[in-house]
């Protein structure tokens, strides 16, 4: 994908509103986007334009993928700063206490076998439920914007904790 990561997350700050600095951001569009029922819905919001246009879109995949984006960072509330890995955050406190994840194993496979854009909208709006709305808003977006079988790799390893795989290990996928 050819959108940009750090001004995805710059999108979603400015759609937050903040009291504290006279910020009321897009309220609107937050619901709005809270509301959509699909990808294709979510596509057609004047946010998600702006989320598209920001990020540099221009290709025919861009377009779903910041309509994902759009649909599921409206739903984040607060940005995880402490835990930058999401699929470890989620993940069991070790291998043998499944039951210790905040996203059980069974959704968590549900959630890397989503197939098709409103599949991973609905795992991953159930993901950030789960959190309570604080997760990483960078290693979010990257997963939208960009799941690829590699960054599915990596959530895999650090679901488990079981390290990082050598093939991803030296590669930008790595990166939120």
């Amino acid at each position: 994908m050819s959108l940009s990561i750090p001004a995805a997350v710059d999108w979603w700050r400015d759609l937050q509103p903040d009291p504290g600095n006279n910020h009321s951001g897009d309220r609107a569009g937050l619901a709005r986007l809270r509301r959509s029922a699909t990808v294709a819905e979510a596509m057609q919001d004047p946010a998600t334009i702006a989320l598209f246009r920001r990020c540099g879109g221009s290709g025919p995949r861009d377009l779903p993928a910041a309509g994902l984006a759009a649909a599921v960072l409206a739903h984040v509330r607060e940005d995880d700063r402490d835990n930058p890995r999401i699929a470890r955050r989620i993940g069991p406190d070790t291998t043998d206490k499944a039951e210790t994840a905040l996203l059980k194993p069974l959704r968590f496979r549900r959630l890397m076998e989503a197939d098709g854009p409103d599949d991973r909208l609905a795992s991953f709006r159930r993901l950030v439920g789960l959190a309570r709305g604080k997760l990483a808003v960078g290693d979010l977006t990257a997963a939208l914007l960009n799941w690829s079988p590699q960054r599915q790799q990596r959530w895999v390893y650090d679901y488990w904790n079981a390290g990082q795989p050598i093939a991803t290990a030296n590669t930008e996928e790595t990166a939120p």
